[in-house]
């Protein structure tokens, strides 16, 4: 099992930033993929950013040239730097960690980008 906890969640002005961090703890070894995900209407979660352990990104075209996703693999832990943020980024922003057999999931962190 793994658990993961998000942090850096909050409220921000429309051109400002904010940084999530997600540790995973627990069966870390079998992780080889972390990303972050956000709901989308009529769908149930949307892919923001995603990392793998050896640095391979892939981005949302909405977010690519302002989100920026790194990892470190020491501290088993993911980071989601937003940039330039607009109030359509307002959401609720889940943790995904994948193994070849599972995925996990944070409880989500809440961004609200005002006008």
């Amino acid at each position: 099992q793994v658990q993961l906890v998000e942090s850096g969640g909050g409220l921000v002005q429309a051109g400002g930033s904010l940084r999530l961090s997600c540790a995973a703890s627990g069966s870390t070894v079998s992780i080889n993929a972390m990303g972050w995900y956000r709901q989308a209407p009529g769908k149930q979660h949307e892919l923001v950013a995603s990392i793998t352990r050896d640095g391979s990104t892939n981005y949302a075209d909405s977010v690519k040239g302002r989100f920026t996703i790194s990892i470190d693999n020491a501290k088993n832990t993911v980071y989601l730097n937003m940039n330039s943020l607009k109030p359509e980024d307002t959401n609720v922003y889940l943790c995904n960690a994948r193994s070849h057999v599972a995925a996990y999931w944070g409880q989500g962190t809440q961004v609200t980008v005002s006008s």
